[in-house]
């Protein structure tokens, strides 16, 4: 009992350093994002996706220390911030904030299922259902 425990909490450390990465359909004619790209699409600047599609971002908010990493590596901004953003956007009619998905299995069926669909999701969590486009490690500029 004890080893099994070890072994889940090692293995909870070890995905919580694993990269991020921004995922697409693979349908959706998207082969890379940029970072500022994806910032622009996930912060409600950009519509739609480089190929032209309506873009429907997606993010998982559980665990929500997944979410705060997301944002944090994304747009350099707490999760705090980001809440207060979207905030005054919504409340003032400017923009609606990214659909919500509960883990990170329903974020690959959604972004699997949507051909503008884009999403977040652990690195080793990809599979044929998404493409990943950007890989946000720490490593790369603001």
């Amino acid at each position: 009992m004890i080893r099994r425990l070890l072994a889940l909490a090692l293995a909870a450390a070890l995905r919580a350093e694993e990269p991020l990465v921004v995922i697409v359909n693979p349908a959706s004619g998207v082969t890379r994002l940029t970072r500022a790209e994806a910032k622009g699409i996930f912060m409600g600047r950009t519509r739609r996706l480089p190929s032209g599609l309506v873009a429907l971002p997606v993010e998982q908010v559980e665990p929500e220390g997944l979410r705060a990493r997301f944002y944090g590596l994304l747009a350099g901004l707490t999760l705090a911030q980001v809440k207060a953003y979207w905030a005054r956007l919504y409340f003032s009619g400017q923009a609606q904030p990214p659909r919500q998905t509960g883990d990170a299995e329903e974020t690959l069926r959604v972004v699997g299922a949507n051909r503008g669909a884009v999403g977040f999701v652990e690195q080793g969590r990809v599979d044929r259902r998404v493409k990943a486009v950007l890989v946000l490690d720490g490593k790369e500029e603001p």
